[in-house]
């Protein structure tokens, strides 16, 4: 029922910034948080930033102070800023919808980000 399109992915320097959107067909208060996530080649799907309704957040370590995470609810849209990108940040991301009660679980399609030289 509820779509999430991802956009903003792409190709990047070491040390440059992107900004990855994710546009929900529905109010983002339907859910007890948003979240983005990411995989690499290789690797598990892993945790990068979580945004609740009532505005706290959290981050991975691997990503604290550099990543933000943010939401604007007139336009049902989560943000990613990802700024000082490593190489070891090039992967999938995904954007996802999340509430426990009742259970709803919704994914975004993926989005691109390779950091290279």
């Amino acid at each position: 029922q509820v779509q999430l399109v991802e956009s903003g992915g792409g190709l990047v320097h070491p040390g440059g910034s992107l900004r990855l959107s994710c546009a929900a067909s529905g109010t983002l208060f339907s859910f007890n948080f948003m979240a983005w996530y990411r995989q690499a080649p290789g690797k598990q799907r892993e945790l990068v930033a979580r945004i609740t309704t009532g505005g706290f957040t959290n981050y991975a370590d691997s990503v604290k102070g550099r990543f933000t995470i943010s939401r604007d609810n007139a336009k049902n849209t989560v943000y990613l800023e990802m700024n000082s990108l490593k190489p070891e940040d090039t992967a999938v991301y995904y954007c996802n919808a999340y509430r426990a009660s009742p259970p709803y679980d919704v994914w975004g399609q993926g989005t691109q980000v390779t950091v290279s030289s």
